[in-house]
């Protein structure tokens, strides 16, 4: 009987390897020859489920963002509003192998979204999607006022922290609590909160 492939498992580990491949060569070693190396496949079987290379960053840049929203979905959203978008935030930042592979590859695909459309189309709609998400968690947690304006100054605040804890690793704790300052102007009167989930 012949062996069944999970077309769609296929693609998330030739996805995986992209986004791995992208966090330790940078963006312009990626291609079909190199994905189908780091995956021990030949390019004609990455041919098989990515035709060119804008295919499987397209596939690879909606693979961050689905892989954002589950954690974002995992955070307990019942703690007190401070704490929750703190923990929301850290998601998103390099703390560790998985996420910092992550944001390096979100900030090459933001680089090359700026002359590829259909890259811009998609990190727009999951800049949009986020965006939603969270500005309805802030208004069911009692930040009703220009939650929509909140929500998007904290996903600038989380751009631009996992953009400096790329390049200046050794400054994480300091933007930590840059993060922590930040998040007291944003929710003023939540208390601030002073520890570290990673």
């Amino acid at each position: 009987m012949p062996k069944t492939v999970d077309r769609e498992e296929q693609r998330r580990q030739i996805g995986a390897a992209l986004l791995q491949l992208v966090a330790e060569r940078g963006l312009d070693e990626v291609s079909v020859r190199t994905v189908a190396a780091a995956t021990g496949r030949s390019p004609g079987a990455v041919q098989k489920y990515f035709r060119t290379k804008d295919e499987m960053l397209t596939f690879a840049a909606e693979l961050v963002g689905e892989r954002v929203e589950r954690r974002m979905a995992e955070v307990d959203t019942a703690l007190p509003l401070r704490q929750a978008l703190r923990d929301l935030i850290l998601t998103t930042l390099p703390m560790d192998a998985e996420r910092r592979a992550e944001a390096t590859a979100q900030l090459a695909f933001a680089v090359h979204a700026a002359h590829h459309p259909r890259l811009a189309a998609i990190r727009q709609q999951v800049d949009r999607d986020i965006r939603q998400a969270l500005a309805n968690w802030l208004e069911s947690a009692g930040h009703a006022t220009n939650a929509p304006t909140v929500a998007d100054a904290v996903i600038a605040l989380s751009d631009g922290l996992a953009l400096r804890m790329l390049y200046a690793p050794q400054q994480r704790e300091h933007l930590l609590t840059v993060l922590d300052h930040a998040l007291d102007t944003l929710i003023p009167g939540h208390g601030a909160v002073r520890h570290l989930r990673e």
